[in-house]
C-alpha cells in the first residue's frame, strides 16, 4: 500500500483546482452537480461542442495581410461563445409520425383550369 487514507482526511475539496492556474475552478464543480441532476452515467456517450465561433472559408493565398484576413479554415471564437454538451446515449432518434386525429378543415377537390 502507498500511502493510507484516515477518515479524517480531506479527500475531496468544494471546488476542482485547474493545475495550470493557482485560483479554484469551480467550474467544474457546478458542471459535476448538472450531471448528477440529470443522472447521467459514466459509460453515456458524450458529445462536447463549442457554439458561437466563426470559421474563415475564404482561400487568401500566400500573400495576404493577417489584419484583415485570415487563412482558410481559422477558427475564432467570439466572446459570446458557449459550450454544448449532449448525451448521445439519452437522446433517442425517433422520427416524426404523422398525426391520425388531424383532419383537414374542407374536401381537396381537383381544380380543372
Amino acid at each position: 500500500m502507498h500511502g493510507r487514507l484516515d477518515p479524517e482526511e480531506h479527500v475531496m475539496e468544494d471546488t476542482v483546482r485547474d493545475p495550470d492556474r493557482e485560483w479554484p475552478n469551480p467550474w467544474l464543480g457546478q458542471l459535476g452537480v448538472a450531471i448528477a441532476d440529470l443522472e447521467w452515467e459514466p459509460g453515456d456517450d458524450i458529445q462536447v461542442d463549442v457554439g458561437g465561433v466563426s470559421v474563415s472559408g475564404i482561400d487568401v493565398g500566400e500573400d495576404y495581410n493577417p489584419k484583415w484576413s485570415s487563412p482558410k479554415g481559422t477558427v475564432k471564437y467570439n466572446k459570446d461563445a458557449f459550450i454544448v454538451i449532449k448525451n448521445n446515449s439519452r437522446s433517442p432518434f425517433k422520427p416524426s409520425q404523422p398525426n391520425p386525429e388531424l383532419k383537414q378543415a374542407h374536401p381537396y377537390e381537383e381544380k380543372n383550369d
